[in-house]
């Protein structure tokens, strides 16, 4: 065996080369200041972290990896799901065909929706645009047709918000978004209109579309700071703590079915556990998420945490599912999609949760909102806290 040291200067630095690789599958901390050895533990990408102790393992403490060590716990509470699959008895999901426009609505302003990356609006790189039109036929606007240099933007922008916002407080958390619902309530009426002339549906299907949307925003506002981990007690004298950490920058397709609702559903349970976003929109359908760049201007989001990118969405999928930065990949369409997406999602181990072809009713809140999206929003750090001098008594190793 071969042992590599590499000194450092202060606790920073230790962590900058610690966490400067592709791996995180474990890692052990050796101080006499406790501390200090518990605010290192944190901040290290690795599923595993002992403190002044190595290998321990016992099967009521799960053990994994970050990265490319992989994702997934054996043992522990976190392990149990893996062996678990959700009732899905939904309908297979059916893909909205785009119709060509008829008519023109009419507006007093032709304006086309430009993309959100790094908390600004800005045009897509090929400056192309494609018309969006409802069921009936009639043009209601234009949205930028976005490329693989918009989504490798986007998820720049997402990386260098992630770690600002991963360490940002839950309760700090929970208040931008709680900021987020009260201005989209405040704005009901304005999306309720704009999905109605998108998608043909009733007044009160809209108005319900629309208020579930506002109420997804608050619940999850409100896990922000209560979705927490365990405390596990292995025979050592020592506790486990078993940590619920953001996973980074999460990709995010949105389905064709109910799009404002679906597009906030999904959105709002990786911000609150602090990840940052690179959505893309239902391409038939874009124009309530690109309205909603208003709501996250003026609810004091950080630039970068939400990314929007409209576009075609098998085109732009395969450059997100094969970005090396892109740490988990949620994807809501075609059944051929999700394929694709597992696939190109392997060359770094990204975490995928895909529909595999069912439609969700989004109104439903059994099955579109709760802790397993809150659960697909986090990883899991197990930390290790020997604890104690006196060597009598108490189980051991």
């Amino acid at each position: 065996p071969v042992l590599c040291a590499l000194s450092f200067k202060n606790q920073k630095e230790a962590i900058d080369i610690a966490n400067n690789t592709r791996f995180g599958l474990a890692a052990a901390v050796w101080s006499e200041n406790i501390n200090m050895a518990l605010e290192l533990a944190p901040q290290l990408k690795a599923g595993v972290v002992w403190i002044n102790s190595t290998n321990k393992f016992d099967a009521a403490c799960g053990f994994g990896g970050y990265r490319e060590s992989g994702f997934g716990r054996e043992g522990g509470f976190e392990g149990l799901f893996a062996y678990m699959k959700p009732e899905n008895d939904a309908p297979a999901y059916t893909a909205v065909k785009r119709v060509k426009a008829k008519t023109t609505a009419p507006q007093s302003i032709d304006r086309t929706a430009k993309m959100y990356i790094g908390g600004k609006q800005k045009r897509p790189d090929g400056n192309y645009s494609f018309p969006v039109v409802s069921p009936s036929g009639v043009q209601i606007g234009e949205a930028g047709e976005g490329n693989r240099k918009d989504i490798r933007d986007a998820v720049e922008a997402a990386a260098s918000a992630a770690v600002k916002w991963s360490g940002a407080t839950n309760h700090n958390r929970a208040q931008i978004m709680f900021y987020m619902a009260e201005n989209l309530s405040y704005r009901s009426l304005e999306f309720t209109d704009r999905i109605r002339a998108m998608t043909d549906c009733t007044l009160a299907q809209a108005r319900k579309e629309v208020d579930l949307a506002t109420q997804r925003l608050f619940a999850y506002a409100g896990w922000a700071d209560k979705f927490e981990g365990r405390i596990h007690n292995p025979p050592m004298r020592g506790l486990t703590l078993a940590v619920n950490e953001a996973i980074g920058t999460i990709g995010i397709v949105c389905p064709d079915e109910q799009p404002f609702l679906a597009f906030i559903s999904l959105l709002a349970p990786v911000m609150a556990m602090g990840n940052a976003s690179v959505i893309i929109p239902s391409p038939v359908y874009p124009l309530a998420a690109t309205d909603f760049y208003q709501i996250l201007d003026t609810s004091d989001v950080p630039g970068g945490v939400v990314n929007i990118v409209t576009g075609d969405r098998d085109t732009l999928v395969k450059t997100l599912a094969e970005h090396d930065n892109v740490d988990a990949l949620w994807y809501h369409g075609p059944k051929q999609g999700t394929a694709f997406v597992e696939a190109g999602s392997v060359g770094n181990l990204k975490q995928t949760w895909c529909n595999n072809g069912k439609a969700i009713d989004w109104t439903d809140n059994n099955v579109a909102e709760g802790r397993e999206f809150l659960r697909r929003a986090t990883q899991v750090k197990n930390i290790w806290i020997p604890y104690g001098e006196s060597t009598s008594g108490g189980g051991s190793y």
